[in-house]
């Protein structure tokens, strides 16, 4: 039994990294912060003077108000107001971006707030291989199940006991099977909505630019 969790569990975590790896919920993740990639093409917008590095993060119906931020940004610099100018800037396209995808927006994070897997999921992407994220994520994964099914056996033995002890097994029954069809489902694809916005928004985009 124990080998076969294991080879669930690494199955499930290849698959979900492949799923982080390839869709836009690796970016939704950490788009808000001041080290996201959303801010750091703006700054090398800035730096280049061309807003072109930002204008794939969002839709064609906001390119507008987003290069009239980039030009008031660009206008500022070597002045005083300059820093001021340039996070407007940021938080216009950062806000922008987010809608776009269906998510909220409270404002820009400072840098180094992101999760350590996503941070973890950067790293496969810059070193070329997604083995130390696989690595995490099976571990994640391993423990999840391994202690959500230990829950379940030991009340499995007491389960006709009484009512009390009938519902602990319930409880733990299901949130176990909860648990792995959660795994299963993001495994397969089925909860990436996210995704699925980014899928409708680059349809829509494609429409608007006639192609």
């Amino acid at each position: 039994m124990v080998k076969r969790i294991q080879e669930v569990v690494t199955m499930a975590a290849a698959f979900i990294c492949f799923g982080l790896l390839t869709s836009s919920r690796l970016v939704s993740a950490h788009c808000d912060t001041m080290d996201g990639p959303v801010v750091q093409d703006a700054r090398k917008a800035l730096e280049t003077k061309d807003v072109t590095p930002v204008l794939k993060w969002i839709q064609v119906k906001d390119e507008k108000s987003i290069k009239l931020a980039f030009k008031k940004a660009l206008a500022a610099q070597g002045k005083k107001q300059q820093q001021a100018a340039e996070m407007k800037f940021f938080e216009s396209l950062v806000r922008v971006h987010r809608a776009g995808e269906g998510a909220p927006f409270t404002g820009l994070k400072p840098a180094g707030e992101v999760e350590p897997v996503i941070a973890e999921a950067d790293k496969a992407l810059a070193g070329g291989s997604p083995d130390d994220l696989v690595k995490m994520l099976n571990d994640t994964v391993n423990q999840g199940i391994q202690q959500r099914y230990e829950k379940v056996v030991e009340t499995l033995k007491h389960k006709d006991e009484s009512v009390l002890k009938g519902r602990e097994y319930v409880e733990a029954y299901v949130e176990y099977t909860h648990y792995v069809e959660r795994l299963q489902m993001d495994a397969e694809g089925h909860a990436a909505h996210h995704g699925e916005n980014a899928h409708k928004r680059h349809t829509v985009q494609k429409r608007e630019n006639g192609t």
